[in-house]
C-alpha cells in the first residue's frame, strides 16, 4: 500500500487542486500529513487514538520516515485522496489523536468521536451509528451524514452541508434548525428500542450505576462503546465487525 509523506504545502496543493474549501480545512495543524494517494479500502477497524498504534496502521509504515520512530505526536494526520471504505469501526477516544481528511466518501461501520481529532469529508459520511460529545472535535462533512442514529452530545455538532438523514439524538436544548442542520428521519415515530439492542438501552426503572453519561437519553454511553471496541452491533440487525483490538490488516 503505497503512501506518501507530504509537507503542508503539498498537502494544500492537493486540497486546491481536489476543490477542498480552505474555510473547511483552516484549522488544522500546518505539518506534514500521510497521504493515501487514491480510495483506500481497509477490511478491520481502525483506532484514530493512542500514538502506540501508529506504526502498525495500515498507512503509516508504507511512507514511514525512521527519524519519526519512538516520537509520539509524529503523525498530524491521513489525507485519502479519494473515497474511504472502512469494514469495521473508527473510533476516537483521546486527546492529541491524529486527523482524518477524507477526499471523498467516507463508508463505515460505526463512527465514534469522542476525543480531539478533526474528521474532514468532502463527500458523504456512511454509517450505521455516529457518536460525537467532543467541543475539542472538528466534525466537518460537505455532503450528507446517513446514519441510523446520531448522538451528538455536550454541545458537539458537526458541519453537515447536506442533510443528517437518520435518527438524531440532542440534548433537549439543542435546536437543529436554529443551527441549520435539516435532519430526515426515515421512522420518526420509532421508539429507540426499536433502533439499538436492548443491551445499550436503560430497562424502565433500573439504574445507570456508574454509566451516567447518556443516562438522560436512556442510553448506557458505556455499553456502548464497549460493545463497538468488541465489534459488537448497538444497531438491531446491524454488523459484527472485526474488534478494535485486531489491527487493520494492510491491501
Amino acid at each position: 500500500m503505497q503512501t506518501i509523506y507530504q509537507t503542508w504545502a503539498e498537502t494544500v496543493a492537493l486540497f486546491e487542486r481536489r476543490g477542498f474549501p480552505q474555510e473547511t480545512y483552516g484549522n488544522l495543524d500546518e505539518e506534514e500529513y500521510i497521504l493515501h494517494p487514491g480510495p483506500s479500502a481497509l477490511p478491520g477497524s481502525l483506532w484514530l487514538d493512542d500514538h502506540q498504534y501508529r506504526h502498525q496502521n495500515p498507512w503509516i509504515k508504507a511512507g514511514g520516515r525512521p527519524e519519526y520512530e519512538g516520537i509520539d505526536g509524529a503523525v498530524t494526520g491521513y489525507v485519502i485522496d479519494g473515497d474511504l471504505h472502512v469494514d469495521g469501526n473508527v473510533l476516537n477516544l483521546d486527546y492529541g489523536s491524529p486527523s482524518l481528511i477524507v477526499l471523498g466518501d467516507l463508508k463505515v461501520a460505526n463512527l465514534v468521536l469522542t476525543g480531539s481529532s478533526s474528521l474532514l469529508v468532502q463527500g458523504d459520511i456512511e454509517v450505521e451509528t455516529f457518536l460525537g460529545n467532543s467541543t475539542d472535535q472538528h466534525v466537518e462533512v460537505l455532503g450528507d451524514l446517513s446514519a441510523t442514529l446520531a448522538i451528538m452530545w455536550d454541545e458537539f455538532l458537526p458541519e453537515v452541508g447536506g442533510r443528517l438523514r437518520g435518527r438524531a439524538l440532542v440534548p433537549d436544548y439543542v435546536d437543529l434548525d436554529g443551527y441549520g442542520l435539516a435532519v430526515e428521519d426515515p421512522a420518526p415515530h420509532a421508539d429507540l428500542s426499536d433502533l439499538l439492542v436492548p443491551e445499550v438501552l436503560l430497562a424502565h426503572g433500573d439504574g445507570p450505576g456508574e454509566d451516567l453519561y447518556l443516562a438522560d437519553a436512556g442510553l448506557r454511553c458505556e455499553h456502548m462503546i464497549d460493545r463497538l471496541v468488541r465489534g459488537l452491533p448497538v444497531i438491531r440487525r446491524g454488523r459484527t465487525v472485526t474488534p478494535l483490538e485486531e489491527l487493520p490488516q494492510k491491501r
